[in-house]
């Protein structure tokens, strides 16, 4: 687009006005060369518009003003031309750009809320590569080679990191990569593999370190808005939105199978490399940890499962404290729930209680072997403390209630009747 120039008149009469000067030229080869100048700088065009000091009627009073002047008509019209060309000079893209209005993008106000929420909690979460040792099969060289990654976000200012523990699992070694690309060495300060929780620590400055507000999952609501960040590649945040669909679900720990309860189940996309993000509620703040999808696929079908934050908090609490989580158990081996059913019963059936355990001290029956090979069930436990257990999940869902050092009344079925026995719950042998 051509640049178009108006130029002011009274600086240049027209022909059938009268002037006092001498027709002369104008000096065009420096107005065209200023005029191709700015048609390769700026794509707009320019207007240079009259200055309002001089209007319309002040415009003829200005030629026999000058005329009076003490100075060279030539030199007069010399000047003159210098000024315009001047003037067109510092007419450059950028005062030519100046023109141009962009109209703004317009967004609804919860498209607003939406994006700041994003740019407020980015800086939170970050990507974390699982690095495994790996033998070369034919130059037998030991290798770091990536076997899995995943996300997580900033719990304080003392580099404390949270994921998921199938995130981290089976590692040799751990790198953390915070919102600006820059990369740091993870250790791991402790995992809870019945809830699915990882902590890591990373030597990074305080100031790159962004805490996610903490909020509380206990009064959640079906129906209310959730938002769900990841860094699944390592190269950009990203954002899915959705509902909660459901609350108080329950799955099973990926590593050992103990039940999770209180999960959170919501519709927004959690895709492979989004485990260990933050699911957030419309304020900003962590309600869950985005763990599971339901799909035989391996993608999101809209059904996506994250653990809650208040039992997040509670687990992140005792990792950084003590490294490890202090959970109670009553140190027995059980059947699978089908065997069980098989037998026609309701409950757990005792398969192993070793005498060191609390059960084994509390005197319950394993299941054993006569002198002639003959099969002799053990105590298959129905309550305890007065709360029914039909399954493993709910011996499991029961025991989470509980803290080591509690007496708890197991009711089991021995033989033909019924007993009760006094346990006292201790913690795992290699968490003591």
């Amino acid at each position: 687009m051509a640049t178009t120039c108006s130029l002011i008149p009274s600086l240049f009469p027209s022909p059938s006005s009268p002037s006092p000067f001498p027709r002369s030229p104008i000096p065009k080869p420096s107005i065209f060369h200023l005029s191709k100048t700015l048609h390769l700088h700026t794509p707009t065009t320019l207007f240079l518009l009259r200055p309002p000091t001089l209007s319309q009627k002040q415009t003829p009073t200005l030629t026999p003003l000058l005329s009076k002047l003490p100075i060279p008509k030539s030199l007069l019209l010399l000047c003159t031309s210098l000024a315009l060309s001047f003037t067109l000079l510092l007419s450059n893209a950028d005062s030519a750009a100046a023109f141009v209005v962009t109209s703004p993008r317009k967004l609804q106000s919860d498209e607003l809320a939406t994006v700041r929420l994003f740019q407020e909690n980015t800086p939170s979460v970050v990507y974390i590569t699982n690095l495994a040792v790996k033998q070369d099969a034919f130059t037998l060289d030991v290798l770091e080679v990536p076997q899995g990654s995943g996300s997580g976000f900033v719990w304080d200012k003392d580099g404390h990191i949270v994921t998921n523990y199938h995130v981290i699992r089976g590692a040799s070694d751990l790198k953390v990569t915070l919102a600006d690309q820059s990369t740091y060495d993870a250790k791991v300060v402790g995992f809870d593999q019945d809830k699915d929780v990882a902590v890591l620590r990373v030597e990074a400055p305080k100031e790159k370190l962004r805490p996610i507000p903490i909020g509380v999952s206990a009064d959640l609501l079906v129906g209310q808005k959730v938002y769900a960040i990841g860094n699944p590649f390592g190269l950009d945040h990203t954002l899915t939105t959705g509902v909660i669909s459901g609350l108080r679900r329950e799955i099973s720990s990926a590593a050992t199978g103990r039940p999770i309860q209180d999960v959170i189940q919501t519709d927004a996309a959690i895709n492979p490399g989004n485990s260990g993000g933050p699911l957030l509620d419309s304020s900003g703040n962590l309600i869950g940890i985005n763990t599971a999808i339901y799909s035989p696929s391996g993608a999101s079908s809209g059904v996506g499962f994250s653990i809650p934050v208040d039992t997040v908090n509670g687990i992140v609490d005792q990792l950084v404290k003590f490294g490890k989580v202090t959970r109670p158990i009553l140190g027995i081996k059980f059947a699978p729930d089908q065997s069980v059913e098989q037998l026609g019963v309701s409950g757990v059936l005792v398969l192993d209680a070793p005498l060191n355990g609390p059960a084994g001290k509390a005197g319950l029956q394993p299941t054993k072997r006569d002198s002639y090979g003959r099969l002799i069930l053990g105590d298959i436990i129905t309550s305890v403390n007065d709360k029914k257990v039909t399954n493993g999940s709910d011996l499991y869902r029961i025991l989470d209630q509980c803290k080591v050092g509690d007496k708890v009344i197991v009711e089991v079925l021995r033989g033909d009747h019924k007993e009760k026995i006094p346990v006292i719950l201790e913690p795992k042998a290699d968490e003591s």
